[in-house]
């Protein structure tokens, strides 16, 4: 963007063969300026399998490094990250891997409940897995991470695409506990979002049984202040605003 911000050049490219020979990874998705450098996450491996997960970029050469991970314990699944710098601490999502993904929602596996479902909660400083929080094999596609803006809050929100029990979709509120003189991080729905009634004859295949259209949470955002989250429903076409002010007892104050 230099000398004119108005005319940006493009200087580098990072191909996907580059990727795939320096971290072992494909289908990048999310980028984070972090600490040591650009963090991008990952879907999976180049042979559409996985696991997915996290690989480094030098955050002034951009030059590839090499995957994150030094120990990633049972996480196979990948999609967003974010971290609480304070706690160092990383927290990370599940959707599925590219072969589970590109051709779209395989309805064999969603019904199956094989899609991510489960957060995951890392040491930031040592790259190593510390804990799974499964959210239940019926929430399927845990996706987008939005954690508090304020550095000495541990809590933050994550978008569950879909419910299998009744195509509802779901915020869950995820936090440290430190009841007991112990630290645990755990998450707690806090928003559900009920599927609507449909003609079965508008519906495609996999959703004209239940007779109705499900939200399918597709993106969350907090407010810099933390005091509104916003949820876009794709399914329904809603966008939908909750005062969050209190985190585990959001409000529903406007929907278009």
């Amino acid at each position: 963007t230099k000398p004119d911000p108005r005319r940006p050049e493009l200087v580098k490219e990072i191909e996907g063969d580059t990727i795939h020979r320096k971290t072992g990874y494909a289908a990048p998705h999310t980028v984070h300026c972090g600490p040591e450098g650009v963090y991008v996450n990952a879907l999976g491996t180049p042979d559409g399998g996985g696991p997915g997960g996290i690989f480094m970029l030098d955050h002034e050469t951009f030059e590839v490094q090499g995957p994150w991970e030094k120990d990633r314990g049972p996480q196979r699944l990948a999609y967003d990250f974010f971290w609480h710098l304070g706690h160092d601490t990383m927290l990370t999502s599940e959707w599925g891997t590219p072969e589970m993904v590109t051709s779209g929602v395989n309805p064999e596996l969603l019904l199956a409940g094989k899609y991510g479902h489960a957060l995951h909660v890392w040491d930031l400083r040592r790259r190593t897995h510390r804990q799974t929080i499964d959210l239940g094999a019926e929430q399927q596609m845990v996706l987008e991470l939005r954690p508090a803006h304020n550095p000495t809050k541990a809590y933050g929100f994550v978008g569950v695409v879909l419910s299998l029990e009744d195509l509802s979709a779901s915020v869950f509120c995820w936090y440290l506990d430190e009841t007991g003189g112990r630290q645990e991080w755990k998450a707690r729905k806090v928003i559900s979002i009920p599927a609507e009634p449909a003609d079965p004859a508008d519906l495609p295949p996999i959703l004209a049984g239940f007779k109705a259209v499900a939200p399918l949470i597709t993106d969350i955002n907090l407010s810099v202040d933390d005091r509104f989250l916003y949820v876009s429903c794709w399914g329904t076409g809603e966008l939908r605003q909750y005062d969050v002010s209190d985190p585990f007892n959001p409000v529903l104050t406007a929907v278009t």
